[in-house]
């Protein structure tokens, strides 16, 4: 469908593409890598003819069609949400379909939506174009896990060419077919998905070590980029994760010796040790918020402790009261029952979602050091301006620039710089992975694990929370949380065990109230289940009627222009006919095995 032949760009006078060649096929799902500056999204803007280069040539299928999600997409001039989606489009109902599909209200003003909310309206306009390329930059940020998966699924069943950016290694792994990296102003394909790119890149530059070893020409500035590169971070990665399976392996021994000593001792009674592991220890924590929806609960009754060295990830879709649960940790939040224990010495460094500490007219120098000076404490230790900035990959000449001037990268990456030097014992991160490129998420990832203090994590990236918690503190319903080992996937694992057998004791109570209840067995079904399945074996074929002629009617293209009223409430009692269906299927499925297990008793 594209096809790129030696493309050539510069920017101020220096290369940015000096030989770029690739094709794009349908049916690829092309992740595109490389360093922050690489050239990535330029890229994207070629291929959509947003920018053109300086020689090469770019052949596109006729008639080829775009939509493109950008990093930060831009809602501004629109009224309501369905105007922004449905902007250039002929007709507004597949717009209106797709906010739907999304869970965006289309009437909604779009500058009331959060981050996540925009997110979901930008893809929503996207497929809503129906394009023959979708080219996606960063499309998971502040998406949940839930919406995550459920993007994955669009995009494998998408029928044209699919280009992605992303920081989400997870994401790129379960969604790509092919992997694009750029590198060095060139790209090199690989046939294979991103799950494949640390082998399929280390082969590539050990070849290219042979090389350089029976060359005699190399200048050293050609080899700096090999000693950071693809090879040198596999081994750090899999050091990294040899030490965080041996974290994890103390803090679960930890845990099992104070709990050995807590049948022996009253932890309750307060003494110069008492909280010499504990940071946080909640008692009973209760919190429901009043909304227009209804009760929300955050937490019921919830007990927990964290330990001293703890790395507690945080994990659960939008709205489910992960930032409100941390603010209660702090204590900066009252609950309406139980407490919150905190440990005299605690020193807590709190990084929230927004990072709107910086001042845009400040230098990045006087952001790192606003005291003056050309040293600032590091976790207590002493460093230079300079060369503590150089570990956030910040070059000398940026020192002196204004932060406004920074790229929404580099803004992320020097407020994590700034956060991470503060003295503190508890470090608290709401969402750190949003916006990050590849290259600091890395950084970050080294940095978290040497990081001596207790972490708490709130975030929605899998890989970075497999990489980086010993475990995770997950909602099951109704206010209640429980506490996983491990990762991100260990608690997936973990947590199907704790719904089946959460639902086993359901089942076994219900069996012991019913049997409680019932001082004869019975042999078959009740007249009154007899009767209603006979009432819902007449009403199924009516409503699957109801729902066709919804659903033919929701198609015609016209409808929507020519009654906007009449087809809302087609949507609206499509989607309730469904749920009335999928209830009363579920009713009649209830009551034959009610009879099967009657007639086995």
């Amino acid at each position: 469908m594209i096809t790129l032949n030696d493309l050539r760009l510069s920017f101020g006078g220096q290369p940015l593409f000096t030989g770029v060649s690739f094709s794009l096929s349908k049916g690829e799902r092309v992740a595109l890598v490389g360093r922050n500056g690489a050239g990535k999204s330029t890229l994207m803007k070629i291929i959509s003819e947003k920018v053109e280069a300086d020689s090469g040539e770019v052949w596109r299928q006729p008639g080829i069609t775009y939509a493109i999600v950008a990093q930060e997409p831009d809602l501004s001039g629109f009224d309501t949400v369905l105007d922004y989606a449905s902007d250039g489009l002929e007709a507004a109902y597949m717009a209106e379909a797709e906010l739907m599909e999304f869970g965006v209200e289309a009437s909604a003003d779009p500058s009331t939506l959060s981050g996540g909310q925009q997110r979901r309206a930008a893809l929503a306009k996207a497929f809503a174009q129906d394009p023959d390329v979708l080219l996606l930059d960063e499309p998971t940020n502040h998406l949940d896990v839930p919406m995550i998966e459920a993007l994955e699924t669009r995009l494998k069943g998408f029928n044209g060419v699919v280009l992605l950016v992303s920081h989400d290694r997870r994401f790129l792994e379960n969604v790509s077919t092919n992997t694009l990296w750029l590198r060095q102003g060139k790209v090199l394909k690989s046939p294979e998905g991103y799950v494949k790119f640390d082998e399929w890149a280390e082969q590539i530059e050990v070849e290219e070590e042979r090389q350089m070893r029976r060359m005699t020409t190399q200048l050293k500035d050609e080899q700096h980029w090999l000693a950071r590169g693809v090879t040198g971070r596999r081994k750090r990665n899999q050091g990294r994760l040899a030490r965080l399976k041996q974290m994890r392996v103390q803090h679960a021994q930890m845990r099992s010796a104070l709990q050995d000593r807590k049948s022996t001792a009253d932890l309750s009674v307060s003494t110069g040790d008492s909280m010499s592991k504990k940071v946080i220890e909640a008692k009973d924590l209760s919190k429901t918020f009043d909304t227009p929806k209804g009760p929300l609960v955050i937490a019921a009754d919830l007990s927990l402790r964290i330990l001293r060295g703890d790395r507690i990830g945080i994990i659960g879709p939008n709205g489910a009261g992960k930032t409100t649960l941390v603010r209660l940790l702090l204590g900066e939040i009252e609950p309406d029952s139980g407490s919150v224990r905190q440990s005299k010495t605690l020193q807590v460094t709190y990084q929230d979602q927004t990072r709107d500490t910086l001042t845009p007219t400040d230098t990045v120098w006087e952001a790192l050091a606003p005291g003056g000076g050309d040293s600032i404490m590091v976790q207590g230790n002493q460093r230079h301006v300079a060369a503590y900035a150089k570990d956030f990959l910040f070059k000398p000449e940026q020192l002196r620039q204004p932060v406004g001037a920074l790229s929404g990268g580099e803004r992320n990456r020097l407020a994590l710089a700034i956060g991470l030097a503060q003295s503190s014992n508890l470090l608290v991160m709401d969402e750190p992975t949003n916006d990050l490129d590849m290259q600091t998420l890395e950084l970050l990832e080294d940095m978290l694990l040497n990081y001596d203090g207790t972490l708490i994590l709130v975030s929605h990236d899998r890989a970075f929370l497999d990489s980086t918690v010993t475990s995770c503190l997950c909602p099951v319903g109704d206010g209640k949380w429980v506490v996983t080992a491990g990762g991100w996937s260990d608690a997936q694992d973990q947590l199907k065990h704790f719904r089946k057998d959460e639902a086993n004791a359901q089942k076994a109570e219900k069996s012991r109230t019913d049997n409680a209840q019932r001082p004869k067995p019975k042999t078959k079904l009740s007249f009154k289940d007899e009767h209603r399945q006979k009432e819902i074996n007449d009403l199924i074929p009516k409503l699957q009627t109801e729902i066709k002629t919804l659903e033919e009617k929701l198609g015609d293209p016209d409808f929507y222009t020519r009654d906007p009223d009449g087809f809302a409430k087609a949507s609206a009692r499509t989607g309730a006919a469904r749920e009335e269906l999928d209830m009363i299927e579920m009713e009649w499925l209830e009551i034959e095995e009610r009879r099967e297990a009657l007639a086995g008793s």
